[in-house]
């Protein structure tokens, strides 16, 4: 049988990554998470073989919904908001941290005048450390993200207004 704190973390990796589907069988248990639409469904079955019994049971599957990222992001700001300003992206999935450590400063925050090799967040994927730099010399105008938050490719992280 599968921990919770095991599917927990196979769920977040399952997130984290353009994977859809994730299927995995131990010891008589059949784990299933699955991410259509933007959800994840967790399917766990339990085999247990009845005494002096040829043919196995399989007792009720449990199904769970969650959404499929902790703190999904709005809808881009509108475009008329952001026609001159430039948007800062991530340039890959994993987690956004807005300081190089718990409890240390945000390397920026909003107003935070920034170059193009500015250090403006950190994104981990996979258990590496990434540091994001601004691209552009201006101001931050927004912090489009949480402290913590997953985040996708591409997905915009600040709004810049550029000098």
């Amino acid at each position: 049988m599968f921990k919770l704190s095991e599917i927990k973390e196979l769920i977040k990796l399952v997130d984290q990554t353009s994977l859809q589907e994730l299927e995995i069988e131990n010891e008589g248990s059949r784990l299933l998470i699955r991410k259509p639409n933007k959800t994840e469904q967790v399917v766990v079955t339990s085999v247990q073989p009845a005494a002096g019994v040829v043919a196995q049971q399989s007792a009720p599957q449990a199904v769970v919904q969650t959404s499929a990222a902790v703190n999904i992001p709005a809808a881009e700001p509108p475009a008329a908001a952001q026609s001159n300003l430039h948007t800062i992206v991530s340039p890959m999935v994993g987690t956004f941290y807005e300081a190089p450590a718990p409890g240390a400063a945000p390397f920026v925050s909003k107003g935070s005048s920034v170059k193009e090799t500015t250090i403006v967040c950190i994104i981990e994927a996979m258990k590496l450390m990434n540091e994001i730099e601004a691209e552009v010399k201006g101001q931050i105008v927004e912090v489009l993200v949480e402290n913590g938050q997953l985040v996708e490719y591409g997905q915009p992280l600040f709004l810049v207004k550029p000098e």
